[in-house]
């Protein structure tokens, strides 16, 4: 059984997901703060995190930076009310490994729990979301630098498809609606339909693909989006 922490100030969340998470099978432990959310991944070294941004005091990036920091690898998936992109990009680069909009469906976060435990445990190599690089087979991604290589030589993408790649990689074999995709790389704000992502998704094929018309890499899954279909490995 999976042990989950789950940070967040308001008690009218934790009184109601807390036992959402026990009946999907999980162990759950709570904090209100940042403070508390460090104290029990110390005592407990819970298998993932679910922190909520908005936090007293510190707030939930400076409790996902202080961990990365200490090399804590505990996957986390952030919680917020804010729905900016940049918002969103800072915290996938300072190493969440997953970001959920406020408010949402338990059943969403129980789903996004399960595929970031399902890429990987702590002491396994550096979690996909922490890792400064990611590898599948000839296409390499330097998250620090947002540069791209394939077979050793660099491949010029524009910054969102960078962006959308990142994503990709660090949620390899889910599938991806392009609701979602937009959501987390294009943030709400962002006035845009899902011909966006199509586009995106066409020019990371025809730049990193060996055949673009027939992908291994992003492939296609007919009703509902894409899929990172290759295997990912993070250094």
């Amino acid at each position: 059984m999976a042990t989950i922490l789950l940070v967040d100030d308001e008690a009218a969340i934790t009184d109601n997901l807390a036992p959402f998470l026990t009946r999907a099978g999980f162990a759950v432990v709570v904090a209100a703060d940042a403070d508390g959310a460090l104290a029990q991944v110390a005592a407990v070294d819970p298998d993932l995190v679910v922190l909520d941004v908005l936090l007293p005091g510190r707030d939930g990036r400076a409790v996902l930076r202080e961990l990365r920091a200490a090399g804590r690898e505990v996957p986390i998936i952030l919680l917020t009310q804010v729905g900016e992109s940049s918002e969103r990009s800072m915290a996938l680069e300072e190493g969440a490994d997953d970001y959920l909009n406020k408010p949402f469906d338990p059943r969403e976060l129980v789903a996004r729990i399960r595929a970031v435990l399902r890429r990987g445990r702590p002491g396994h190599g550096p979690a996909l979301g922490s890792a400064h690089r990611l590898r599948s087979g000839p296409v390499e991604l330097d998250r620090v630098s947002q540069r791209v290589f394939r077979n050793g030589r660099e491949v010029t993408l524009t910054p969102r498809a960078t962006a959308l790649l990142a994503y990709f990689m660090t949620h390899p074999d889910e599938v991806m609606t392009r609701e979602r995709l937009l959501e987390a790389v294009w943030g709400w704000t962002y006035h845009s339909s899902t011909r966006s992502v199509d586009t995106r998704v066409a020019e990371l094929r025809r730049l990193l693909e060996e055949d673009s018309g027939s992908p291994a890499l992003i492939t296609t899954v007919p009703g509902m989006g894409y899929r990172f279909a290759a295997g990912v490995e993070g250094a």
